[in-house]
């Protein structure tokens, strides 16, 4: 891979930096070159507050960040308004968080990054700025433009889920669950599985919503109208698709080798066996976009911004993923 990837800057108050200094300094670790979309000088002064030996260098495109990686982090510089205290969000630098993430996506629309990676954001604080997404999901996928339908998958070594609904009351999930959504969902994930993560026929897994996957209609009859409804529509269309399953007996070891990735019905459905299976290297990808985007899958950790305590394993495991999945592209590019 000779493109590089676009890393947003997140917000300036919380770890998102950090972690993006660590990653460079393990960069032997195998990470991909990447730069970062951020001011200069706030990295620069985080680094020296850290005691941290990390060389930036402020450059005006990507293909100047990938070559001098090897010596020092690129930098592709979006100043802030006002300087950052660690741990104290400012709404008055939530234009600049913004811009970030609209500069990596229109460098890697243009193929000048190989993929976008963002950094956690705290969204109250972008409110201010007339940001009007419920998450970066959403806007990406505005960001897209045309038909693009994004959804999101929590990927770790060990575990893909993708839910259906997600920021959402819980009440509220269970009224918006529909077969349509589950047959989208079903349909987005498949296709990224092939195209992103080289698997030729995935095999994917459906969850109840309701315990023992409502027990023939005895606790709910979600699973009856709409789940398995949703289920057969995939099937018909080819998909090697099977549930809804009881979700408390989906996420064991040996049940986790019957599938590639699980269709869940809710946020916590699906987040919870993640990030207990692997708290530190789970990965946020957004699925059905025309570029790559992942994420770490954490939050801004403000309360331990600015210490030199953040983990970046979540980070680094994201760049390795969005490095991975460019590279398949490009060969199925070069393939066609």
């Amino acid at each position: 891979m000779t493109r590089p990837i676009a890393v947003t800057m997140g917000e300036p108050a919380g770890i998102g930096g950090e972690i993006a200094l660590m990653a460079w300094r393990r960069r032997a670790e195998g990470v991909p070159a990447f730069f970062a979309i951020d001011d200069p000088d706030r990295l620069a002064r985080l680094a020296a507050a850290l005691g941290w030996e990390v060389p930036l260098h402020a450059v005006a495109g990507p293909e100047e960040a990938a070559a001098c990686f090897p010596e020092a982090l690129g930098v592709l510089p979006r100043r802030l308004a006002h300087p950052v205290l660690m741990g104290r969000p400012d709404t008055a630098n939530a234009r600049a968080v913004i811009a970030a993430i609209v500069s990596a996506v229109e460098l890697a629309r243009s193929g000048r990054a190989a993929a976008v990676v963002t950094n956690p954001i705290q969204k109250e604080t972008l409110y201010a700025a007339g940001f009007r997404h419920p998450g970066h999901t959403e806007f990406l996928e505005e960001l897209a433009g045309g038909d693009a339908k994004a959804i999101m998958m929590l990927a770790c070594p060990g575990l893909r889920v993708v839910p259906v609904t997600v920021h959402v009351a819980l009440k509220d999930a269970v009224q918006r669950l529909n077969v349509g959504a589950i047959v989208s969902a079903g349909r987005i994930t498949a296709r990224a599985l092939m195209s992103d993560f080289g698997i030729s026929r995935p095999r994917l897994a459906v969850a109840g919503l309701n315990p023992h996957a409502g027990e023939n209609g005895a606790m709910g009859r979600e699973e009856i109208d709409v789940i398995a409804p949703a289920v057969e529509t995939l099937r018909a269309e080819g998909h090697a698709v099977s549930g809804p399953y009881p979700a408390d007996t989906l996420f064991h070891a040996a049940a986790r080798k019957r599938y590639d990735a699980v269709l869940c019905m809710y946020h916590d459905q699906a987040l919870i066996p993640l990030k207990t299976i692997d708290f530190d290297r789970g990965v946020n990808v957004t699925l059905g976009l025309p570029f790559i985007r992942t994420s770490p899958d954490h939050g801004t950790a403000t309360d331990i911004a600015g210490r030199g305590i953040a983990n970046p394993d979540s980070l680094i495991a994201a760049l390795k993923m969005a490095g991975e999945m460019a590279e398949r592209r490009a060969m199925r590019r070069s393939v066609a």
